[in-house]
C-alpha cells in the first residue's frame, strides 16, 4: 500500500508523521520525498530525519533544491530542471512492486507545485497505478478547520481516496480552540481524526520515538 502524506500547510509535522506512519509499517518500508527544499547538498533533510527516528534505510529524494520555497519556484531560481510527477510516481509505483509500505512524503501543502508542468502532489497520487491512500496532516489551533476543509475538498475534488487525518504537533495542554478542534474537525469534514503527534518528540531518541507511536494513533 502507498501511503500519501500531505498537509495543510507547510511546517505542519508532515516529516515527523511520516516517521511515525513508517514505524506502524514495520519492516518493508521505503519512504519517498519527491522535492526537498530548504536543504543544502551536505545538510540533512526531512529523509534523514525520518530514517533517525524511525530506523528506515531506504529513503529516496527526487531533487534537492537549496532556497526555502516552492519547489517550481526554487528550481526556477536555482536553474535546475524538475522531474515530471510522471517519474515520481513511476518511482513509487517501482518501489511499491518490492515493499509491503511506502511513504510519500510532499512538499508544502497538497497544490504546490512540483514539476515545470506546474503538476501538485494530487496529480502524481492520480498518476499511480498502485493502492493508494492519503493522510492529511494539520494542525490543532485556529484556522485548521478551514485549511483542513479546503485540503478534504481538493482531495474530493480530485476523487482522491482520504484515510483519515493526524494532528501533527497536539500540545501537552491544550486550549479551548484545540480542544474543540479535536471534535470539529471530523464533524465539518467526515474524515476521522487517526493520530496525534505530540509537540516535541521530533528531539526524541529513536527508540523513544518507536515505543510511543503506537499510543499516538486510533
Amino acid at each position: 500500500m502507498i501511503t500519501v502524506v500531505t498537509g495543510t500547510d507547510t511546517e505542519v509535522g508532515k516529516t515527523i508523521v511520516t516517521a511515525a506512519l513508517a514505524v506502524l509499517a514495520g519492516d518493508s518500508v521505503a519512504v519517498v520525498k519527491p522535492a526537498q527544499t530548504g536543504v543544502r547538498p551536505d545538510e540533512p533533510g526531512d529523509l534523514a530525519e525520518v530514517g533517525r527516528l524511525s530506523g528506515v534505510t531506504v529513503l529516496h529524494e527526487g531533487v534537492r533544491l537549496p532556497e526555502p520555497l516552492a519547489p517550481t519556484t526554487a528550481a526556477r531560481r536555482a536553474e535546475v530542471a524538475l522531474p515530471s510527477v510522471a517519474e515520481h510516481a513511476a518511482t513509487v509505483d517501482k518501489l511499491a512492486s518490492s515493499y509491503d509500505t511506502v511513504l510519500v512524503e510532499g512538499a508544502g501543502g497538497l497544490l504546490v507545485g512540483l514539476d515545470a508542468d506546474g503538476n501538485n502532489l494530487a496529480d502524481l497520487a492520480a498518476q499511480l497505478t498502485s493502492p493508494f491512500r492519503f493522510v492529511v496532516v494539520t494542525r490543532a489551533g485556529l484556522g485548521t478547520l478551514n485549511h483542513t476543509g479546503l485540503t478534504i475538498e481538493a482531495l474530493r475534488a480530485r476523487k482522491l481516496p482520504v484515510d483519515g487525518l493526524v494532528i501533527g504537533a497536539w500540545p501537552t495542554e491544550p486550549n479551548l480552540a484545540e480542544g474543540c478542534n479535536l471534535e470539529d474537525l471530523p464533524a465539518t469534514t467526515g474524515i476521522p481524526v487517526i493520530g496525534r503527534i505530540p509537540a516535541g518528540v521530533g528531539n526524541w531518541s529513536r527508540e523513544e520515538f518507536a515505543a510511543a507511536v503506537p499510543g499516538w494513533f486510533e
